[in-house]
């Protein structure tokens, strides 16, 4: 009786989707937070495609009880240690700027190949077939902004094109 109650409380009311990003996220993060997925999925882009190519993080860990000066393991390639290391003060603060405080003070380096599977590309949209293109420009046609008319039809041929793919 008290689901059903807590169930007609929960219809009709709006939360903020932040709000509810934890208790949606925390299945599949498990230990690890939000902060850390987002590490991980912005990784090449806070230290740059080159050194992404040879490090990855692994985890962060802090002291009990505390959110800031923590620890980043980082699975590095041996060949590319050396210049992790020589670099961990430019990484550190890239991280940092990244989270916004000071969450990471060290780098443990582990030598081991680096996670890829967070790097591998998405899949490639399909060409469309004329009949797509053609409903794709009839779409567009409102649309006077140049740079937005190609965004958007960048963006439209990749969802029907992996839509395409999805289905077949």
């Amino acid at each position: 009786m008290a689901g059903t109650e807590e169930a007609k409380a929960r219809r009709g009311r709006l939360r903020a989707l932040g709000a509810e990003v934890p208790r949606i996220a925390a299945p599949i993060l498990g230990k690890r937070g939000l902060g850390e997925a987002q590490l991980i999925a912005e990784w090449a882009s806070i230290i740059g495609p080159a050194l992404a190519e040879h490090a990855s993080p692994d985890r962060l860990s802090f002291t009990r009880g505390e959110r800031r000066d923590g620890t980043l393991h980082l699975r590095v390639a041996s060949a590319a240690a050396l210049e992790i290391q020589h670099r961990e003060p430019q990484i550190i603060e890239r991280i940092n700027a990244f989270f916004g405080y000071r969450a990471v003070a060290r780098l443990r380096l582990v030598h081991a190949p680096p996670n890829t599977a967070a790097r591998t590309a998405p899949p490639r949209p399909l060409p469309l077939a004329a009949r797509e293109r053609q409903m794709l420009d009839q779409r567009l046609t409102g649309i006077e902004d140049p740079e937005l008319r190609a965004a958007l039809e960048g963006l439209g041929a990749a969802i029907i094109g992996t839509a395409k793919r999805a289905g077949s």
